[in-house]
């Protein structure tokens, strides 16, 4: 019998407050040294100053946001003889769900200033306008993929 029948697929847990999966993604991947409980306090003011900013659900613009930054093509280094090529390739919905929360949290960590969760809600709201360092990043993505086109039968 293989193993891959018997193993387990992991659940996303929901969140306290918000149940849902999504806010549950993003906290985990703010959580740094095991804080869980600051990364909880600093999404959960993120989306409270959203909700004052644009008089709009949060969750719908954190949605928004993560919509709009996931990619669709990314660029994998391959090996062929001797030579190493950028070889675009689509990815499944959950990856780039995943690639747009890293690029969301990595983009709101380098904007200046010191409080994480103003940093943390202006760029989800610049990247639900379509604004914003991680759509810049996404677009980037595109750019390679598409200009490594020719290299797409390497995959």
């Amino acid at each position: 019998m293989s193993r891959q029948s018997t193993a387990e697929k992991k659940i996303a847990k929901f969140d306290p407050i918000y149940h849902n999966r999504v806010v549950n993604m993003v906290v985990n991947r703010i959580l740094k040294h095991g804080k869980k409980s600051l990364a909880y306090r600093i999404l959960y003011q993120s989306l409270t100053k959203i909700q004052q900013k644009t008089e709009k659900n949060p969750l719908i613009v954190l949605r928004q946001a993560i919509h709009k930054v996931t990619p669709k093509l990314i660029v994998k280094s391959r090996r062929v003889s001797g030579s190493t090529y950028q070889v675009p390739m689509e990815i499944r919905s959950k990856k780039g769900k995943v690639l747009a929360i890293r690029w969301l949290l990595g983009s709101s960590r380098k904007r200046s200033g010191r409080n994480m969760h103003f940093k943390l809600s202006y760029e989800l709201m610049d990247a639900a306008r379509e604004k914003g360092n991680a759509i810049r990043k996404k677009e980037e993505t595109h750019r390679m993929a598409e200009s490594n086109k020719a290299f797409a039968h390497y995959r």
